[in-house]
């Protein structure tokens, strides 16, 4: 899998090679990582007390590392994995019941958008360091992108498959449908993209080399821990491999985000409202 990855490239990113002194950060990376995916399963499975406590130790340690090594290797990548914690912490503790379960996608992504631009901005990253671009390179490869994004709707088939998840609107109307479709493709496709394949990925594959494609996607398959189905988080670490080597590919995360959105819309909507069509 690491030939493959150096084969393809890292999108012109700066890309870490690796000693033996660089071995021993790897081993802080991958501590934070398990981290986090503790922490995860404590939040979403085991006792959520807990789990939120931890996260709010791991986002604090994050941050603190990152300063004491700033201008060091690895401290961007320590304070890019702040994300991960913040996902948690921000969706469990925001008063989200008293809205319809549509807007909770919203509400949550409103502060992690903030998030990142701030990280983003204090790492140093522009938007087409983060891959919200179509350069020229991407552009000679518009059928890859586009071929990326039309897979979308087949892998939200597969994971409704896995998943059955409610629908989160009751209705067919273009009234019913227009909002709840848009905030499902900004505020899961193009946050997640920006953050775990924009800004984690960024800033793993400059700390570790190639192999930071595979960190990421484990980390984003972790996230997943709360839908409890083992089968889930194994398909979603595929897909964020997948994602992942398209944008260290191309540079771009035009064709991951397009296909992450109609994948989620493919999940969370048309598949649950398809009886409903099908009997109208």
């Amino acid at each position: 899998m690491l030939l493959v990855l150096r084969a393809i490239g890292i999108g012109g990113w700066r890309s870490a090679t690796l000693d033996d002194g660089d071995g021993r950060r790897v081993w802080i990376y991958v501590a934070y990582l398990i981290a986090a995916i503790v922490a995860e399963a404590l939040a979403t499975l085991l006792y959520p007390p807990a789990g939120l406590a931890l996260d709010g130790v791991l986002l604090v340690s994050l941050v603190l590392h990152s300063a004491l090594i700033r201008d060091r290797p690895g401290s961007r990548l320590l304070l890019a994995l702040t994300v991960a914690p913040l996902i948690r912490l921000l969706s469990l503790s925001l008063p989200l019941s008293t809205f319809p379960v549509v807007d909770w996608y919203l509400i949550v992504s409103v502060p992690l958008f903030v998030a990142a631009a701030m990280i983003a901005s204090t790492l140093g990253y522009g938007p087409s360091d983060l891959g919200l671009r179509l350069t020229y390179r991407c552009a000679r490869s518009l059928v890859e992108q586009a071929s990326v994004a039309a897979a979308g709707p087949v892998l939200g088939y597969l994971e409704y498959r896995i998943l059955r998840p409610t629908p989160l609107v009751d209705g067919l109307s273009v009234g019913q449908l227009w909002a709840p479709v848009l905030i499902v493709m900004v505020s899961t496709g193009l946050l997640e993209e920006v953050i775990f394949r924009g800004l984690v990925q960024r800033a793993a594959v400059e700390a570790m080399g190639p192999p930071g494609v595979i960190y990421t996607a484990i980390l984003y398959a972790a996230l997943h821990l709360g839908y409890r189905s083992a089968l889930d988080v194994v398909f979603v670490l595929g897909v964020g491999l997948c994602f992942g080597f398209v944008v260290a590919r191309t540079g771009s995360l035009v064709g991951v985000t397009l296909s992450h959105g109609l994948a989620n819309v493919t999940l969370l909507i048309v598949m649950p409202l398809l009886p409903l069509l099908v009997h109208s």
